[in-house]
């Protein structure tokens, strides 16, 4: 069986991008980047990352409504999905409710002590983090 691993967590949003991954045995995600949309082109970065750091799964977050069904948002990752998917044909993409995965991002966050304005730049990339590691624990059963 191929590795998913290490595997690109993927936050996505209209105006930033934020980016998290695996370690090459998934143990772990850790921040990566914010692609800033209007300096630069989420998709181009996004197969630059997928080439320079051997990624082998695409796991992109997923707007979920409490009530579980999917809106106007879900609809925006799913077509940013499939342009990954024809920018990247033959690698594995999950989709994963990210449902609260900023909430908890910004929770974790302040506990470590920081304030609002300082994780601002940072908090796409925790989202994404949070995004990978609920993955991560589905794919441990």
């Amino acid at each position: 069986m191929t590795s998913q691993h290490p595997a690109l967590g993927i936050d996505y949003g209209e105006a930033r991008i934020g980016i998290a991954a695996t370690d090459p045995v998934g143990i772990m995600a850790h921040p990566v980047e914010t692609i800033h949309r209007h300096k630069t082109d989420g998709v181009t970065r996004i197969v630059q990352l997928v080439q320079e750091r051997g990624i082998r799964t695409l796991v992109l977050g997923i707007p979920v409504r409490m009530d579980g069904t999917e809106g106007t948002a879900a609809a925006k990752v799913r077509a940013f999905g499939r342009e990954l998917a024809a920018a990247l044909p033959g690698l594995p993409m999950v989709f994963m409710d990210e449902c609260l995965t900023t909430v908890i991002a910004q929770e974790k966050l302040h506990a470590a002590g920081k304030k609002e304005k300082s994780f601002r730049p940072i908090i796409d990339q925790v989202a994404a983090v949070e995004i990978l590691n609920t993955w991560l624990d589905s794919t441990l059963g």
